[in-house]
């Protein structure tokens, strides 16, 4: 059975075969093309649930494709793909209207996800006791009023209000690498530098993953409950589509 249509435009051929390989096996119709204009006439023409479109591309951007495509079929989903990811294209997506911002490359495991989650239209809504607890703890993936809109292997980050911003992880792509155990922030650090490490996430071998950094900023908050809510998220609610916030950070400038 068909679970949706979804149009891959990347001039990589590697992408594309990777992208049909990996959701048609899950079930999805995959069409792919190299160029943007050729991927804007081809939604002019035909219905798509979901656009995976690269940022560079041979004749028009992917940022000018999205902010078409959204014009010409609002309905379908688009997500951002890119191999030089930076915050500033980012934001400019989510402006736009895309769902996701992702770097290239990506495992098989993480783009199912995506796929899944964008086309999960139950949302995603825990039990009740769960929010209760730690309703101050987690990021909603699907939040429309502060959207995610930096995401790099496994650490995104999110403009929420007076100015700050949540900076933390994504438990399930850290998860590919093994059981996780817990969280911890690098020692004296009271600002973040972009590209550097700020905490690590440690699996259950005792293997520690640098998380970095998405933006230069004064960490003005941690979230003392981080390890608490990954037990509790990595036990019953993963897959409901909840982030982990690890910090609030006012950008410098601010």
């Amino acid at each position: 059975m068909e679970k949706g249509r979804i149009l891959v435009l990347d001039d990589d051929p590697v992408v594309t075969l990777s992208c049909k390989r990996i959701l048609g096996a899950e079930g999805y119709s995959i069409s792919t093309v190299e160029k943007g204009e050729d991927a804007l006439n081809k939604l002019a023409k035909e219905d798509f649930d979901l656009l995976i479109s690269d940022v560079r591309l041979p004749d028009i951007s992917g940022m000018t494709v999205l902010k078409e495509a959204r014009v010409i079929k609002p309905k379908t989903d688009v997500v951002i793909i890119t191999g030089y990811p930076t915050l500033e294209d980012a934001r400019e997506s989510t402006r736009l209207g895309a769902h996701e911002y992702i770097e290239k490359p990506f495992t098989p495991d993480f783009m199912i996800n995506v796929a899944k989650k964008i086309f999960d239209t139950r949302g995603w809504i825990l039990r009740q006791a769960f929010i209760d607890e730690f309703r101050d703890s987690v990021t909603p993936l699907r939040d429309q009023e502060n959207p995610v809109i930096f995401y790099k292997e496994g650490t995104w980050a999110r403009p929420v209000k007076d100015g700050l911003w949540e900076i933390g992880c994504d438990l399930r792509y850290w998860m590919l690498a093994g059981n996780l155990m817990y969280v911890d922030f690098m020692k004296d650090i009271d600002n973040l530098e972009a590209g550097k490490p700020f905490a690590r996430i440690y699996s259950s071998g005792g293997q520690g993953s640098e998380l970095l950094a998405p933006m230069n900023g004064e960490i003005t908050e941690v979230n003392t409950k981080a390890n608490d809510v990954m037990v509790a998220l990595l036990k019953d609610h993963l897959s409901e589509g909840w982030l982990l916030w690890l910090a609030k950070v006012l950008p410098l400038g601010s």
